[in-house]
């Protein structure tokens, strides 16, 4: 009969942390490995050394390199994966004689612990069991007294060994954060909190529970006195108080078309850092609910007023994001909010604008490429301006043979506007031109359809859907699978 392999979980540091199972199963183990470094201390070994037996075979599983170069024909990783395969037939010998292995492991075996290459490379072949533990999270939260993460917020666990910037991008988006395996990274993890608007908030925790525990302001750690053994952690913003500031600032972001797959990582981290939201209700909507954060909806047809709104939220000190949809660029918020931030009262408010994707685009990769070449963007709308200039410009457009994307098409009040702008391109464009029509794309009510121009149909076009109406060189074509795709060759055929 083969041996039994038992993953352990000794806890974070403190031994009065392992769990009765722990203890229990180092009690029945006939052989007890450990990882150490070629120095020979281990910390696994030393937090679980008073259950061990006299009579326990040990095996030290020594790493050949930790932070230094190696002359492995295969660099670092083909010496550690050599190592682990070693390893692990080291402790085979073991199990194919009927011995139970007990694999000890800090924190948790398998959260960024050394038994899973262990695991891996043996659960297959033998009975095993993982015996969860304590977390250097769980504990590093602890030794905080602070909360980790509260009610819908989402907590990010992340390597300081990413690029610095996947971690400015990470730690700016999500609202909890762990950092793990700090040491030499640490002046990065710093930058990182720092670019991302979090150093304030950021606590360090080094060797929780452990002799030389060491907890504060993670702005005021030495660099250079920062071991492997410690973690940065962004706690619960959950009645977190909130910066008073003698003069706030607006930025304003676009959502994308439809839900949160549409935002981008820097949008997401300005709707998480702001103290208000400003918007359209439709689209604060899509927007995520943080505790302490206040949302100000309002109708579609007051953006000089929500705009000024905005403004002198941020003159009181509030940290303010208008949400708009798509792009807010593009025939949305942005134009509002900086024509009322050009008045001398507003000059000293701070104002950025984030782009997010287009309506244009999302309806353009769901039917494929048709904007692969120089194309237009019009509004239909004659709300904002008279009918004589869409139409002048419907025909420069189409005589300059640009794919045309249509915004705002039709509405309950405007409903001959689409007919009337295909009548004007067909003087240019043959009954056969493609033309998607896209409505609601990434929502629910989803539909994208590609028909012939003078086929379009205004009575299916509404405020949700936009039109991208093909040039003279687009294709429509209908694959094997019976998809039809559109696409604008990036080539011009010469005069």
């Amino acid at each position: 009969m083969s041996g039994k392999l038992y993953g352990v979980g000794l806890g974070p540091g403190d031994p009065s942390l392992m769990t009765v199972r722990a203890v229990e199963v180092i009690g029945e183990a006939d052989v007890i490995a450990y990882h150490s470094a070629r120095h020979g201390r281990s910390i696994a070994r030393s937090i679980a050394a008073k259950h061990l037996r006299a009579d326990h075979v040990e095996e030290r599983l020594v790493y050949p390199v930790t932070t230094e170069t190696t002359d492995h024909p295969g660099g670092y990783q083909g010496a550690m994966d050599e190592f682990y395969a070693e390893a692990a037939a080291r402790l085979a010998v073991h199990l194919d004689a009927g011995r139970t292995v007990a694999v000890l492991a800090e924190g948790d075996p398998l959260f960024y612990g050394s038994y899973m290459h262990m695991h891996k490379r043996l659960a297959d072949r033998y009975e095993t069991e993982v015996v969860p533990g304590v977390t250097s999270v769980s504990a590093a939260a602890a030794r905080l007294g602070a909360p980790l993460a509260e009610g819908e917020e989402v907590l990010t666990v992340l390597p300081g060994t990413l690029p610095e910037e996947e971690l400015t991008a990470r730690l700016a988006a999500t609202d909890v954060a762990v950092v793990m395996k700090l040491g030499r990274t640490f002046p990065k993890v710093r930058r990182a909190l720092e670019a991302a608007g979090r150093l304030d908030e950021a606590r360090y925790v080094e060797r929780a529970t452990m002799s030389g525990e060491r907890t504060g302001e993670l702005a005021d750690v030495d660099p250079e006195s920062v071991p492997y053994f410690s973690v940065a952690v962004l706690p619960s913003r959950v009645d977190a108080e909130r910066p008073v500031r003698p003069l706030g600032d607006v930025v304003v972001v676009g959502t994308g078309p439809a839900g949160p797959l549409w935002l981008t990582p820097e949008t997401r981290a300005a709707l998480a850092a702001a103290d208000d939201l400003v918007g359209y209700t439709t689209y604060l909507d899509r927007v995520p609910v943080r505790p302490g954060q206040l949302r100000h909806g309002s109708d579609n047809r007051v953006e000089s007023e929500r705009a000024e709104f905005a403004l002198q939220l941020a003159q009181r000190g509030r940290r303010v994001a208008v949400v708009s949809g798509g792009d807010p660029g593009v025939f949305a918020m942005a134009t509002a909010v900086l024509e009322a931030a050009s008045q001398p009262e507003y000059a000293d408010v701070p104002v950025r604008v984030l782009p997010g994707v287009t309506a244009a685009n999302a309806a353009a990769a769901r039917a494929g490429a048709p904007l692969g070449h120089d194309y237009a963007t019009i509004s239909l709308s004659d709300r904002l301006k008279p009918w004589e200039v869409i139409a002048d410009r419907l025909r420069a457009a189409a005589s300059a043979d640009l794919v045309l994307a249509l915004y705002n098409p039709g509405s309950h009040s405007r409903t001959w506007q689409v007919g009337k702008a295909r009548e004007l391109l067909l003087e240019h464009r043959a009954p056969d031109t493609p033309v998607v029509v896209a409505r609601d794309v990434g929502g629910p009510g989803e539909r994208v359809r590609i028909v012939r121009l003078a086929d379009l149909d205004p009575a299916v076009v509404d405020m949700r859907t936009i039109l991208l109406v093909g040039s003279s060189q687009t294709r429509a074509v209908r694959r094997g699978d019976g998809e039809q795709i559109v696409w604008t060759p990036r080539r011009y055929p010469e005069a």
